[in-house]
């Protein structure tokens, strides 16, 4: 047997048509009888083989068998190519493939010899001078065997040197086996492990003129060449472990902290969930920690001395709640309350007598045929206008709109939109009705729908104002008198816009005491007049004289700021409308002039 040490070879067979069948049986026989006298193995030596022809076929390669039974199989398993004798190609992919550490060859810093015995029977049909110079540049060991008709020249321009003990002629195949047995002394040397003192503290493994010691499994070779160390695999940070790496000869092993497990990954780690063994007994909640579970009560319970059990907190004695007025706990939490007949504010927690400016609002607008669409949208932006100055929210000013004309419609009542950007935007988007004009419909479904506290109006005793504003631009089609009454019975504050048309017998009848106040009219859209400006004299009985409706302080201060708001859009209006008819006078006196050059030259 050869002891030498390991070797990585690799039998080149020239399996050409000149090759014939019985010819080719001793080739086979030839590479059973080289491999029978190597050890072979993983750590000892790998053999592969490949066959060419016009071209080059793998049959195994280093990595896929490390017993001489699995190769000697393989091998008997070979089919001849018979076809050409492409030798240069086949030394091309012996350097390029055969040999790389992925077909199994060991890295050339272990010092493995790489030897390729090259067996052929005829001349070259490429050039193999070149690619065999690169392959013995490359750490390959050619050996160059000859058989009968094989090329002399070619087999001297393949081998490495020396080449006395590189190339070798054999006049017939049957003689072959003969030289097998003397080839394999160039193979097998002297078992240098076994001649000198190799002090490996592991294992040594020999070479043709040397020896190199190697490490166990989990070892690394220390600087002097000899002696192991065992290898820190959680040492280069790589490892990847959440909590802790552990080492263990070479590889490694992640572990968890206490009350922490290892999750499939095998890296990461995950708390124990301790409540989910359900026998907690925690009357709430239950929070797992690392090394167990603690009980947890919600908001507004405190934790019993059993800590399991939980009991509500009186939070209005026990938290700074900020109430003006009362603070009344309730489960787990408190809300502020005021006395009857003042309002809490937006914060929760203050009162105020007055509602500061706040209303219940619905503006009902004329979406006849007689009103077109461009002065329909001309309305929409008039009705933006009023609720950009608007504290629009759910405990301010709430804002409804009902568009009429043969039937009612409920754009959006007071509890839908609680922003004015909510709902200029709703505004926008409302689509024109057209057809008859029903004002009276319209006032009665204000009356019954639009104000009930279904729909978002507050109850009567909050003090909030209930107000309506209507826009029309011409006579009802039915009777409007009695719904009118019956509005301001109710307790709405009733004002009324008439535009064009508009009759103004039906807008005094719509519109609240003092009438001049609560209503006007503008022959057109684009010239809306404002609303009378002294209104707070007439209706606040803090500042008004003699004969006075007595009416709630907090209503008069919401009227008044909602009237203020609603004069200032209308004077806007009103000053562009103002602008437009200067620009228009000046355009026509520049006509009349134009006209009046012309007239004269001629």
């Amino acid at each position: 047997k050869c002891r030498t040490g390991p070797l990585d070879i690799v039998f080149v067979i020239d399996s050409s048509r000149s090759v014939r069948p019985f010819e080719f049986e001793t080739m086979r026989r030839f590479m059973m009888d080289i491999i029978g006298s190597l050890d072979v193995g993983p750590n000892a030596t790998r053999v592969g083989v490949i066959q060419y022809s016009s071209q080059v076929q793998n049959v195994f390669s280093l990595k896929t068998f490390f017993t001489r039974a699995d190769m000697e199989k393989a091998i008997n398993s070979i089919m001849p190519l018979a076809q050409g004798t492409m030798t240069g190609l086949a030394i091309q992919y012996a350097m390029n493939v055969a040999f790389t550490t992925q077909e199994g060859a060991r890295p050339l810093h272990k010092k493995i010899p790489r030897i390729a015995i090259i067996v052929t029977d005829g001349r070259p049909q490429d050039r193999v001078t070149e690619v065999a110079t690169q392959a013995r540049n490359a750490g390959i060991e050619i050996y160059a065997v000859g058989i009968q008709r094989a090329d002399m020249n070619s087999l001297r321009a393949m081998a490495s040197p020396p080449l006395e003990e590189h190339v070798f002629l054999v006049e017939s195949f049957e003689l072959i086996q003969q030289f097998g047995k003397q080839f394999q002394d160039k193979l097998c040397g002297v078992d240098m492990c076994m001649e000198r003192e190799h002090g490996c503290q592991h294992s040594c493994v020999s070479t043709p003129s040397s020896f190199y010691c190697e490490c166990n499994p989990g070892y690394r070779l220390n600087v002097d060449g000899k002696t192991c160390s065992p290898i820190d695999a959680c040492a280069d940070g790589r490892h990847g472990c959440q909590h802790q790496c552990v080492s263990a000869r070479g590889s490694y092993s992640c572990r968890c902290r206490p009350g922490y497990y290892l999750n499939q990954d095998k890296r990461t780690c995950s708390m124990i969930d301790y409540c989910s063994f359900g026998n907690h007994s925690c009357q709430h909640e239950c929070v797992s920690i690392p090394n167990g579970h603690y009980c947890r009560c919600r908001s507004g319970f405190t934790l019993q001395p059993d800590s399991r059990s939980c009991r509500a907190t009186d939070l209005c004695n026990g938290v700074d709640h900020g109430c003006e007025f009362k603070c009344v706990s309730t489960e787990g939490s408190y809300r502020c309350v005021c006395p009857e007949g003042q309002q809490l504010q937006a914060d929760g927690k203050a009162c105020s007598r007055c509602g500061a400016g706040h209303v219940d609002l619905v503006m009902v607008i004329d979406g006849s045929k007689s009103v077109r669409p461009q002065n329909f949208e001309l309305v929409k932006q008039f009705v933006n206008r009023i609720v950009d100055l608007l504290e629009v929210s759910p405990h301010g000013t709430r804002v409804g709109l009902v568009q009429y004309s043969s039937r009612v419609r409920t754009e959006f009542p007071l509890n839908k939109y609680h922003s004015a950007d909510e709902i200029k935007k709703a505004v926008m988007e409302v689509e024109y009705m057209e057809k008859g004009t029903m004002t009276g419909l319209a006032l009665k479904h204000m009356v019954e729908h639009s104000f009930s506290e279904l729909e978002g109006a507050r109850p009567l005793s909050h003090n909030v104002p209930r107000i309506g504003l209507v826009f029309t631009d011409g006579r009802s089609q039915d009777d409007i008198s009695e719904w009118a009454r019956r509005a301001k019975e109710s307790g709405i504050v009733m004002f009324a816009v008439g535009v064009g048309k508009a009759v103004e017998e039906e807008l005094r009848a719509i519109a609240s005491e003092p009438v001049e106040q609560h209503f006007s009219y503008s022959a057109d859209f684009t010239t809306m007049t404002h609303l009378v400006e002294n209104f707070k004299l007439n209706i606040c009985p803090e500042e008004g004289k003699g004969e006075t409706e007595i009416r709630s302080p907090c209503e008069c201060e919401a009227l008044v700021q909602f009237q203020t708001n609603t004069v200032a859009i209308l004077q806007s209006l009103t000053e562009k409308n103002i602008l437009w008819a200067r620009s228009l006078a000046q355009m026509t006196a520049r006509l009349e002039d134009l006209e009046k050059q012309i007239a004269n030259k001629k």
